[in-house]
């Protein structure tokens, strides 16, 4: 599990980060570097990776310098995930609400068996599906291979996690009979309508419909997405989260908003936030959404903890939250 979360920390949602067009990865001699011929004899040593094939795919990899620079320098904060305005513009709108009702109803049977089985609830998945993929019409168009061989071989602050993706891209390609170079995903290399690294790919391969397991499979990413809530502690029935307002202003201070701990409901009561609706636990977690003009406020339950255990953003818990919010409206 421990690939798995710090793919977590990733932050990977690929139409909030679509490619920058104004510098295209470039032609780069990687096997010159002495750390890719190194990997090299590592792949084919441990792996019975021919090394001509090896050399012929690394001649082929570009430097994507817009993907290095994600990951050098001062870490931006929501330079992975996006602010809530970008979620607010790209996933929670009207256009996707409706997106949404047709996903649900175009794949109703196939919700209604993940629901049926881990005993989760099925707009919470749409949701899920929504903010990873756009309902699995935009997995991303990153080259793999290109975004991997640049974090892998470059120096930057996750450089050792890269190069372990790398090599599972190696591994889950010749699994699954894939050419390599046509391999299309997030600019952190992530794949498919619910965005997994190599690692996580090959680890929960998740056939859920009997015709094989692809993380391009949308009946096969309901499913996983559903295995994953299951596992996690979630409750059916129970909503993630509940709006809340606050006095003194348009900004809420009063109290550290975080998705990771949670407050005793008097303590947030005292701090001036009210429940907009019936919030029958002891315990919240406060969670706050930061938009030009004003926060909102929402106490969260152990439901929402779940959705962020996915991705570790509060706003990506939030974004889910209220897709499936407008499914049952």
């Amino acid at each position: 599990m421990k690939l798995f979360k710090y793919f977590l920390l990733l932050g990977i949602i690929p139409f909030l980060l679509t490619a920058n067009e104004d510098r295209p990865p470039v032609a780069y001699h990687y096997l010159s570097k002495s750390n890719v011929q190194h990997f090299i004899r590592m792949m084919h040593n441990r792996y019975g990776f021919e090394t001509k094939y090896l050399k012929q795919v690394l001649k082929q990899a570009k430097l994507d310098r817009d993907t290095l620079a994600r990951y050098t320098g001062k870490f931006k904060k929501n330079s992975t995930v996006g602010s809530w305005e970008r979620f607010k513009l790209h996933v929670v709108n009207k256009e996707t609400f409706k997106e949404a009702q047709a996903f649900k109803k175009q794949h109703k049977r196939t919700l209604k068996k993940a629901e049926r089985i881990y005993k989760v609830d099925m707009d919470y998945i749409v949701g899920f599906l929504g903010v990873e993929s756009r309902f699995g019409t935009y997995m991303g168009d990153y080259s793999v291979l290109d975004a991997l061989a640049t974090l892998a071989f470059h120096p930057n602050r996750m450089q050792k996690f890269f190069k372990n993706e790398l090599k599972h891209l190696f591994l889950f390609a010749r699994e699954k009979g894939y050419r390599i170079t046509n391999l299309q995903g997030s600019f952190a290399g992530a794949m498919g309508c619910v965005q997994q690294v190599p690692s996580i790919a090959r680890k929960f391969n998740y056939d859920f419909d009997g015709d094989g397991a692809s993380v391009w499979d949308i009946e096969d990413c309901i499913g996983s997405i559903a295995k994953f809530m299951h596992t996690h502690g979630w409750r059916k029935g129970l909503p993630a989260a509940v709006p809340a307002s606050y006095r003194g202003g348009k900004r809420f201070r009063k109290l550290r908003t975080s998705h990771k701990r949670t407050y005793p409901l008097k303590q947030i009561k005292k701090a001036g936030v009210t429940p907009k609706k019936p919030f029958p636990w002891n315990h919240a977690y406060l969670i706050k959404t930061h938009n030009h003009t004003h926060d909102d406020l929402w106490l969260g339950t152990k439901n929402f903890r779940v959705l962020t255990r996915y991705n570790n953003s509060a706003n990506y818990g939030v974004a889910i939250h209220l897709i499936a919010r407008a499914l049952k409206e």
